[in-house]
C-alpha cells in the first residue's frame, strides 16, 4: 500500500528539522508541494532547499501543484463553508497527485510547516481523500515545531504561568472580545492585527513575523506602546516581501486591574 508521511518542518529555522523528521525525509520517494504563486513562492524554496541539504544523494521525486485559491473576502457565516470549499478543492489536488505521481508501494510526503496537529488543514484533508475512497494509502504524522513554541523561545518567555491556562485562538476570535478566565493567550492567523481592538493597559505582547528565517522579526513590550511600532514593521515587511506569517502571545499582567 502506499504510504504518505506528514511531516512537521519548523518554523522556517532548518534546524528545527527532528531526527525523526530527518529519518522520514530519507525514507521518501516523492515529495508533493503546494505552490502558493510568485509572492510566496520563498516558501517553496525554504523546502527545497532543506531537502537539498538532508538528501544531497537525490533519488526522489518532487512533484509540485498549484494550491487552489480560497475566497478570502468571505466574512461571518459564510467564512466556514468558504473555508470547506477551499479544503475539497485541495482534497482533489492531493487526490490527483497521490493517485498519478505515487505509485502502489511507493512513499510519499507533504512537508507542513510548523507542525501538522496545530492550525494546518493537511491531516483533515488526507482524511477527506480516504473517505472519497478512490484512492488508498496509510499515513503517519511526524511532528514538528510550531510557530508557537518557536516565539516564546525567541522571546525566551514561556507559554503559561504557574497554575494558569493558556488559549490558542485565532485573529478573527480574538475581535469578539478577550476570552474570559484566561490571562495567556496565543492568536495565529491573524491579517488584521485584531490586537488593536484591545485598549487594557495591563496587556503585555509577544509578537514575531517570519519565525526561524533570516527575515524574522520581533517585538515585545506593553501593548499599547507596542501595537503601534508592530502595525507599522507588519505594514513595511509585508510591502517588502508580498506576505507575512506572525503571530503573537497577549499576556495580561497579574495582580493588576483588568480592563476590556
Amino acid at each position: 500500500m502506499r504510504k504518505i508521511h506528514v511531516i512537521g518542518i519548523g518554523a522556517g529555522d532548518p534546524d528545527q528539522l527532528t531526527l525523526q523528521a530527518l529519518k522520514a525525509l530519507r525514507g521518501t520517494d516523492v515529495f508533493f508541494l503546494l505552490d502558493k504563486g510568485e509572492v510566496k513562492s520563498e516558501l517553496t524554496g525554504l523546502r527545497l532547499e532543506m531537502l537539498e541539504t538532508h538528501r544531497p544523494e537525490g533519488g526522489y521525486r518532487v512533484v509540485e501543484a498549484r494550491d487552489p485559491e480560497r475566497d478570502r473576502r468571505a466574512g461571518g457565516a459564510a467564512y466556514s463553508p468558504a473555508v470547506a470549499d477551499w479544503r475539497s478543492a485541495r482534497a482533489t489536488v492531493y487526490e490527483r497527485l497521490i493517485s498519478d505521481e505515487l505509485d502502489d508501494h511507493g512513499t510519499g510526503a507533504f512537508l507542513v510547516w510548523g507542525d501538522p496537529a496545530l492550525y494546518d488543514s493537511t491531516l483533515g484533508i488526507l482524511e477527506e481523500v480516504l473517505a472519497r475512497g478512490t484512492v488508498t494509502f496509510e499515513y503517519d504524522v511526524i511532528p514538528g515545531v510550531s510557530s508557537v513554541s518557536t516565539l516564546v523561545a525567541r522571546h525566551r518567555t514561556s507559554l503559561n504561568r504557574v497554575a494558569g491556562p493558556v488559549q490558542i485562538t485565532t485573529g478573527r476570535r480574538l475581535t469578539e472580545g478577550f476570552p474570559d478566565g484566561v490571562d495567556d493567550v496565543v492568536v495565529m492567523l491573524d491579517a488584521h492585527q485584531s490586537f488593536r481592538h484591545h485598549t487594557d493597559q495591563n496587556l503585555d505582547i509577544y509578537w514575531g513575523a517570519y519565525l526561524g528565517t533570516p527575515d524574522e522579526i520581533l517585538v515585545s513590550g506593553p501593548l499599547t506602546e507596542a501595537g503601534p511600532r508592530i502595525e507599522r514593521l507588519r505594514a513595511e515587511a509585508r510591502e517588502r516581501k508580498g506576505w507575512i506569517m506572525d503571530t503573537y502571545l497577549l499576556r495580561r499582567r497579574r495582580g493588576e486591574g483588568s480592563g476590556a
